[in-house]
């Protein structure tokens, strides 16, 4: 069984921060040329946001260029850094570390430079990644970017000279042994003028893309942190918002 085939300008894979940001960006650069883009985001998540897991501090110095009128247009960024502690932790004890402040700010010299420790996050907001991201794609629909949420993009397809065509997405209503079941449906192909890889720090298609065109060679090893996200209740006169907590040490 063939797949359909569909014509675009520009395929992003991957509707996280970084795809969504592009996708808007482009739009945003063709209505300020008075020219017709057609902008697909692929994501394999059910929802755009669905697999965005980071609690997260961001600076919104991005975002400001991107929507200067974020605010005015509700983006989720409700609370604004307040205080950071950094402590060293032991099995019984905890041992308070000073963190170093913006340079301009505290008029000193830093090995850091001018934004002080990478801890320090005044100015920055604490968000939930996945609303931002869901806002994200609100923005981008608003501006005519098509989104498809629940196709995970499998496949990257070429020219016969080798360049990238587009992407092609998975099949569904397969059982365990690869056989077609009843509800089976063909990918389809999205073939477009520039295809955007936006898929994180461990897309499988990057990886393709690496071997094939060699884009690691002399290139250092890449190295991966494994990021764990905890959730704790605490009584409501132990709740600061806006408060940040650095930890080093025990039990890690």
């Amino acid at each position: 069984m063939e797949r359909f085939a569909d014509e675009t300008d520009v395929v992003v894979v991957g509707g996280g921060p970084a795809g969504l940001a592009a996708a808007i960006r482009l739009k945003q650069l063709a209505e300020a040329g008075g020219k017709e883009l057609r902008v697909c985001v692929v994501e394999k998540a059910a929802e755009i946001g669905g697999h965005i897991l980071s609690g997260a501090c961001i600076d919104p110095v991005a975002l400001n260029e991107l929507i200067p009128d974020w605010k005015e247009k509700g983006a989720p960024l409700n609370t604004p850094v307040t205080k950071d502690k950094f402590s060293y932790l032991t099995r019984s004890s905890r041992i308070p570390i000073p963190i170093l402040p913006d340079v301009d700010e505290a008029n000193v010299g830093s090995i850091y430079g001018d934004s002080g420790m990478p801890m320090y996050n005044h100015g920055n907001y604490v968000v939930r990644l996945g609303h931002l991201v869901r806002w994200l794609g609100e923005q981008a629909e608003s501006l005519g970017v098509e989104l498809y949420p629940g196709y995970a993009a499998s496949e990257v397809l070429y020219h016969d000279d080798g360049s990238i065509k587009g992407i092609a997405t998975n099949d569904v209503g397969i059982d365990k042994t690869g056989a077609p079941k009843d509800t089976f449906e063909r990918g389809m192909e999205l073939h477009a003028k520039c295809t955007v890889f936006s898929e994180g720090c461990h897309g499988h298609l990057a990886k393709q893309l690496f071997t094939r065109l060699q884009l690691r060679e002399k290139c250092e090893p890449q190295t991966y942190g494994i990021g764990l996200k905890e959730i704790w209740e605490i009584r409501q006169d132990k709740h600061h918002p806006g408060t940040v907590e650095h930890t080093i040490g025990w039990p890690l």
